[in-house]
């Protein structure tokens, strides 16, 4: 079992939703992006999503977008975000981590020699958002094959004959994008998201996670009493931005994380 798949047990086990986080690498510079990513899972975080910085990420809104390019003119590359992925396994051993981007950087770097760097720093698991389930042969196979999850996102738009094969290699958990349009935009509802999620949960075991239009501890709670658990990005990143110290962002995800696990 893959680090992902034995905490969703244990959280099932224990009665528990998740708490997913999302991060930028690289943003606003390296030493601050690594202290917060190493504060997340006291602060509550089940998951890490560590985002890999592109110049032209087109399911991202404002706040991302330019989290990424602040990151990438700092200089952050994708071999510096692997190795803040092997820094933070120096001490952290069982939290998982999903690295979140495009496909781009991973194809320039090499798909066999990213998957066997990525598997070396201590990656679990990929969210790739613009390769869909037809190209499955080109990163998402092999990526099982290499022990990682490749988890796939579902929408508002993914109708019940398109859901199965969305769903056919996904592994780890589906991502439910709570809305549609960018991250960031409107607030998620969980009277709209339940019935979704059910309808996802009714064609595979794996749990169903939420994410976008996150912002708050009762939406968090909200959503995550609809789903298995919740994901905030935009509003985490946000606070980087504004250049908020970090033990006061890890104090604002402690929020979120104590609203979706109260659910």
């Amino acid at each position: 079992m893959t680090r992902i798949e034995t905490t969703f047990a244990k959280l099932k086990a224990e009665g528990r939703k998740a708490f997913v986080s999302y991060i930028m690498a690289g943003d606003p510079d390296l030493a601050t992006s690594l202290a917060l990513m190493k504060g997340l899972p006291a602060a509550g975080v089940d998951v890490i999503e560590l985002g890999m910085p592109f110049t032209d990420p087109m399911a991202d809104g404002p706040t991302i977008q330019l989290a990424g390019q602040r990151a990438l003119e700092g200089g952050q590359t994708l071999q510096k975000t692997l190795d803040m992925v092997a820094e933070f396994r120096k001490t952290d051993d069982e939290t998982p981590i999903v690295m979140m981007g495009y496909y781009n950087p991973i194809y320039s770097r090499g798909v066999e020699r990213f998957l066997a760097d990525a598997k070396a720093a201590g990656v679990d698991g990929l969210i790739v958002v613009d390769l869909p389930p037809e190209e499955d042969e080109e990163l998402c196979l092999p990526a099982n094959r290499a022990g990682m999850n490749f988890i796939r996102l579902a929408t508002p738009t993914t109708d019940d004959r398109r859901l199965p094969k969305v769903l056919q290699n996904t592994s780890g958990f589906v991502y439910y994008v709570s809305i549609t349009g960018i991250t960031g935009a409107a607030a998620a509802e969980a009277a709209d998201v339940g019935p979704e999620v059910a309808r996802i949960k009714a064609r595979t075991d794996l749990p169903v996670i939420v994410g976008f239009g996150i912002r708050s501890p009762e939406t968090a709670r909200a959503i995550a009493s609809v789903a298995d658990g919740a994901v905030v990005g935009s509003a985490i990143v946000r606070m980087v931005e504004e250049r908020r110290p970090v033990p006061e962002i890890l104090a604002f995800v402690k929020g979120l994380a104590d609203g979706a696990h109260s659910a």
